[in-house]
């Protein structure tokens, strides 16, 4: 299953043997570092491909820029940052990729996995509330925290044309409306590829309402 999951993934994202080499090794340093510091559900890593990389890869595909900084919030195991600055190695090398991680363990795997696959990342120990101001192109976040405080955060780290990408379940109608009441934005929903009732929204525009 695994083989077939990274064929999509190559078919689809029509990337190069090089980039498939360096999911590759990502792959063998999560299941390396994820008995210890837990980066991923134990039960999710036979499926790493589909479950994680493509997940990760479709935000890619809707948002990157050639250049500028994409900022990942709440990084964790990597998802999507790592596999954003893997993909952007082939198809965007000028893109800076900041990722925010506040647990050192997590940060310390980031950075590992950044090192050894010479990645254009820096890694920020700290919490997201406690930086200053980014300037992002790009901002993402997976499985953080609900929309209305997701906005919070790119009100303050993207740049006044910026673009934040937050892919979100089943209840995304829901958190929708939710933060619709607080903030002021533009968006457009996109079907998850990766999970039927799931939604990446792209959201632009970001204010008080």
């Amino acid at each position: 299953m695994t083989a077939d999951h990274k064929a999509r993934f190559q078919d689809q994202l029509n990337v190069s043997r090089e980039t498939i080499s360096r999911l590759d090794a990502y792959e063998a340093l999560l299941r390396k570092w994820n008995p210890a510091i837990n980066l991923v559900s134990p039960a999710t890593l036979a499926g790493v491909w589909e479950r994680h990389f493509l997940d990760s890869a479709q935000l890619f595909s809707i948002g990157a820029p050639a250049h500028g900084r994409w900022v990942d919030l709440g990084s964790g195991g990597g998802f999507p940052g790592l596999v954003v600055a893997i993909l952007a190695l082939e198809k965007c090398p000028a893109l800076e990729v900041l990722l925010v991680e506040s647990d050192k363990r997590k940060s310390a795997f980031l950075s590992t996995v950044a090192r050894e696959l010479s990645l254009n990342v820096t890694v920020l120990a700290e919490r997201i509330e406690a930086i200053p101001a980014l300037g992002a192109a790009v901002v993402s976040a997976r499985a953080l925290a609900p929309l209305d405080k997701l906005l919070g955060f790119a009100n303050r780290h993207l740049s006044p044309d910026g673009l934040a990408i937050f892919p979100k379940g089943a209840g995304w109608r829901q958190e929708l409306a939710t933060a619709q009441e607080s903030w002021s934005f533009k968006y457009q929903m996109s079907p998850s590829e990766t999970e039927s009732e799931a939604a990446i929204l792209t959201i632009t525009e970001v204010s008080r309402a």
